[in-house]
């Protein structure tokens, strides 16, 4: 699939891309909503958890759930109040978040007594799935999808490039109920100058794996998930979607490719083709469950930026929904918080037969 990319400075110095499958045409002068934000991120080390916790304080100015009449996300239609985004003609955007959680000029930020303290060194950039504010992921055609995993690919390599940063993990968090403040379709991208903690207890697993068995866990699970024939809820020759028998919420699920990568760049295109539509399909099968837009977190688990080699990692895509519906879902509660076990009240095996039950011609 062609890939069309242009790349543009904004009033306050930040960057934005905008992608489609077309030539891009932009009808209007590159806005911002505002000035430039100072941005000072700090991490302060959990001793109990081992583990880096951020802190942004900048960011209690940021956008909230804005009237109706306001969407920073949609192209700018009246220039006396500017939104993100340009008019014109183009399928997707990236720009770097204005309040962002981490940031490469981080100042170093002052000692806190007994406990290790440093800069918020990294990047959070925002990715705009489409113009429509009304759409979302599972309702957009499967090539907006196929594009979408090109955008991540793209910036993932270029977020690499800098010597910092050791992790990049986009992710979208859908519906009020997992903290969004902007309803418009969106996603973010994180860069750490570090490998986050869930990530590398993974690759430490990884590692072992490979070790003992001299290949990687991936293709022993898509076989071993293939053979059992229980959770699969839609399979392709390069690609498929799973619930896994290890699976911590009701209904979570993976997208995974059938060949062991590490990243979204290391797929070809027939294989970037299968990954779009399970990852369509997943999605739109979440939504129809229940007859609703499903809240969910979704997550793209590739492997370091750092510059080392990782045969061992699986790249997948983790889907976490979310629905307050008694008996059927699960929210993190005691036990998730308190201990970092989950609880879960239902068998992979059971919901992955309901998502493959569910009719999608009804959408």
């Amino acid at each position: 699939m062609n890939v069309y990319k242009s790349e543009y400075l904004k009033p306050d110095g930040r960057k934005l891309w905008l992608y489609g499958t077309a030539p891009i045409n932009v009808q209007s002068p590159i806005p911002s909503p505002g000035d430039a934000v100072q941005a000072t991120p700090q991490l302060r080390w959990h001793p109990l958890r081992a583990e880096w916790v951020m802190y942004a304080a900048h960011r209690q100015g940021r956008p909230f759930l804005p009237p109706p009449g306001y969407n920073p996300l949609a192209p700018t239609t009246d220039p006396a109040n500017p939104t993100e985004l340009p008019s014109g003609e183009y399928d997707m955007a990236v720009f770097q978040n204005r309040f962002p959680s981490l940031s490469l000029d981080a100042p170093t930020p002052a000692d806190v007594p007994g406990v290790p303290v440093r800069a918020g060194v990294g990047t959070c950039e925002v990715v705009v799935f489409t113009q429509n504010p009304e759409a979302t992921l599972a309702s957009l055609p499967p090539t907006s999808l196929r594009l979408l995993l090109d955008v991540w690919a793209d910036r993932t390599q270029a977020l690499s490039e800098d010597e910092r940063i050791q992790y990049v993990l986009p992710f979208e968090n859908r519906g009020v109920e997992v903290g969004v403040t902007l309803h418009h379709p969106h996603g973010q991208i994180y860069a750490y100058n570090h490998i986050p903690p869930v990530q590398q207890r993974a690759l430490d697993s990884m590692r072992g794996y490979i070790q003992a068995t001299g290949r990687p866990w991936l293709q022993d699970f898509v076989a071993q998930e293939r053979e059992a024939g229980l959770r699969i809820v839609y399979d392709r020759p390069h690609a498929l979607s799973v619930v896994p028998p290890f699976a911590r919420y009701t209904y979570e699920t993976w997208v995974l490719p059938t060949r062991a990568v590490g990243s979204l760049s290391e797929l070809n295109d027939a294989e970037r083709n299968d990954f779009a539509a399970v990852l369509h399909d997943a999605l739109r099968r979440l939504d129809a469950l229940f007859g609703v837009r499903m809240p969910y977190l979704m997550t793209v688990q590739q492997a370091p930026v750092d510059g080392g080699s990782y045969p061992e990692w699986p790249l997948r895509i983790e889907l976490y929904p979310y629905l307050r519906a008694p008996g059927r879902m699960k929210y993190l509660a005691g036990t998730e918080q308190g201990a970092g076990e989950f609880a879960n009240d239902a068998l992979p095996e059971q919901k992955a037969a309901e998502l493959r039950e569910v009719t999608l011609e009804q959408l």
